[in-house]
């Protein structure tokens, strides 16, 4: 039996890194870009700094970056939500949303992340390959691009921005 995906990313509810349920609908409106992040990872400061860089530049024209930590991947993202909040805020100063630890491949993948796979696949198959996967989306739920890990988000910017305006 086919497994049910949303038709919607509104349709979608996550948990917060403190717990609270949000629905994806409050982002209606806003591009987004959604990564998953890992505090362990070798690309893990140079995604943060720029994700930030991005963030300031765009959050006020519509755009939200919505991370969620993941441990999948070398295991470098082994803390409690309480630790990994620690990390993200006070080592690298994240203002963009942070959310409860997912698992993004395998029969447990979050809801969101296997309706972001069945919309944009990657080039080898549809799995997620490493920690910071980026998926862009636009302001009408649509998952419009899908970056590789090593993918800057300083290179996205183009994108972005362009999205921001359509």
């Amino acid at each position: 039996m086919a497994e049910e995906i949303p038709s919607s990313i509104y349709d979608i509810k996550v948990k917060g890194i403190n717990g609270n349920d949000t629905d994806l609908s409050s982002y209606s409106g806003k591009v987004l870009l959604i990564v998953n992040v890992a505090s362990q990872c070798g690309l893990t400061n140079s995604n943060y700094k720029e994700l930030n860089v991005v963030y300031e530049k765009y959050k006020d024209k519509g755009l939200e970056i919505l991370a969620f930590p993941c441990n999948q991947f070398a295991g470098q993202e082994p803390g409690n939500n309480e630790e990994i909040k620690e990390v993200v805020c006070t080592r690298f100063k994240a203002e963009f949303p942070i959310f409860d630890k997912v698992e993004v491949n395998g029969k447990n993948a979050a809801p969101l992340y296997k309706f972001l796979k069945a919309k944009k696949g990657g080039i080898f198959g549809d799995g997620i390959k490493w920690n910071f996967t980026k998926f862009l989306v636009g302001k009408d739920g649509t998952v419009l691009e899908r970056y590789a890990p090593t993918t800057s988000p300083l290179k996205i910017e183009k994108d972005i921005q362009k999205f921001l305006e359509a």
